[in-house]
């Protein structure tokens, strides 16, 4: 029987480090206004992110090549569906360097119906701290990052749509407070 020697050993210790450091960085990395930027999707009409305001945003960096990132699309556009309307709003943005001829097959390949953004110049990873693909942030009503996750994630699972679902209902309950206390006080 073949025994794994000390570089094995060693390997394994430095990924699990490298990964707790990960998820260190992403833990600090919410609480922040969403940095605003303006891109094109594939029909070239653009996107603000600061024109979502009042919406819970799901903001999504990924690239074609990533692995993990195929993985979970099939998930974001389950979510998607599920609860695209006016208190939600789903955006990917691209990282492919080639841009729409990249992107463009991919996305029909997959059926894919939320917006997907083209980021071929990389101006989006930077400003939020990016680190690797799939990263994926959400982003509250008033604009700030208030989760940070690294990693593909299974988006249609309850926990992820109670996540959401909760979010949502947290506004409506908060506005119907105020209109029920609006009403008592006239």
């Amino acid at each position: 029987m073949k025994r794994w020697g000390p570089p094995f050993g060693f390997l394994l210790i430095a990924l699990a480090a490298a990964l707790y450091y990960q998820q260190n960085q992403a833990s600090s990395r919410s609480g922040f206004p969403a940095p605003d930027f303006t891109l094109k999707d594939l029909d070239g009409r653009p996107y603000r992110l600061s024109d979502l305001r009042g919406k819970i945003v799901f903001l999504n960096v990924w690239a074609t090549w990533c692995a993990p990132c195929r993985f979970e699309m099939p998930s974001m556009e389950a979510l998607h569906r599920r609860l695209h309307g006016d208190d939600f709003a789903m955006l990917a943005i691209s990282e492919d360097e080639d841009g729409a001829a990249a992107v463009r097959p991919f996305v029909q390949q997959m059926g894919l119906t939320f917006p997907v953004l083209l980021d071929s110049e990389g101006t989006v990873p930077p400003r939020y701290g990016v680190t690797g693909f799939p990263e994926t942030f959400v982003i509250d009503r008033e604009g700030r990052v208030i989760q940070h996750f690294i990693g593909p994630a299974d988006w249609e699972s309850s926990t992820a749509i109670e996540f959401f679902e909760h979010l949502m209902n947290e506004h409506r309950g908060a506005t119907q407070a105020s209109a029920d206390h609006a009403h008592t006080a006239n």
